[in-house]
């Protein structure tokens, strides 16, 4: 496929986990015209997710354990840097985001002003008006604005399944310091701030229904603590306090 975008090979990279249902509406509204490679890897699904995939014409990579969250997205990076990846946009197959902004988080990474880009719910009213249970709202308000207090930091919020990243960025991070778990994507995120990344947002619209997913009370309390764990150790590691492998570099 031709590269249109300064000559960059562009991956969207699918972390998938019994997503059958939605599969087929998220890729359908990836930009073919600009995607060189659409990458799912399927964690074990007890559906038929990488089945359809195929089907799709997706490159899929089946794990034959389930790995959690953040173990997929180390796969999903590892696959699309392999495959020549210049530019990787991290996408949730759930359908929840909105794939026709790929155009313009690639725009930004390959315009030389940032090295890394999340679409961000909170940007604008797209959260609340898509759905967003008030609760998550407020806590994911809350939780942001204690980050950026510890990370030192000025973002919308750290919580959104849709971010991209350049080829320099995956290949300084030592992503296998971090987390299998939820707190990955906050790991990856606090790393790439502490590297001095340049980080930009784009405002994203949402949709919540049945079938998108989300992680239930008690794993969204273990989540918070642990973006809160990984603030403060950022904090202790400049304060030179202690030193914490996720952000040696």
């Amino acid at each position: 496929m031709t590269r249109v975008i300064d000559g960059k090979r562009i991956a969207v990279v699918l972390p998938a986990y019994n997503a059958e249902k939605t599969l087929q509406k998220t890729v359908s509204e990836i930009p073919e015209d600009i995607v060189d490679d659409i990458i799912l890897t399927d964690d074990c699904s007890q559906d038929n997710t990488s089945k359809l995939a195929r089907k799709l014409g997706l490159h899929v990579v089946e794990h034959d354990r389930n790995r959690g969250y953040g173990g997929n997205q180390k796969t999903c990076y590892d696959t699309a840097l392999k495959r020549g990846a210049d530019i990787v946009i991290m996408l949730h197959p759930d359908y929840q985001y909105s794939p026709r902004l790929i155009y313009a988080m690639c725009a930004m990474l390959t315009s030389g002003h940032y090295d890394a880009v999340i679409a961000s719910r909170i940007l604008g009213k797209g959260a609340l008006t898509g759905g967003m249970p008030i609760y998550k709202y407020i806590a994911n308000r809350c939780l942001t604005l204690t980050q950026n207090i510890l990370l030192n930091a000025k973002l919308s919020e750290y919580h959104t399944g849709y971010r991209g990243w350049t080829r320099q960025v995956l290949e300084a991070l030592p992503l296998n310091a971090c987390s299998d778990d939820f707190v990955f994507d906050n790991q990856m995120m606090a790393m790439a701030i502490n590297a001095n990344f340049r980080i930009g947002e784009i405002s994203c619209p949402t949709r919540y229904f049945p079938e998108a997913s989300s992680i239930n009370l008690r794993r969204s309390i273990v989540y918070g603590l642990g973006c809160l764990k990984t603030s403060t150790q950022y904090r202790l590691q400049k304060w030179k306090i202690s030193n914490f492998a996720i952000f040696r570099k």
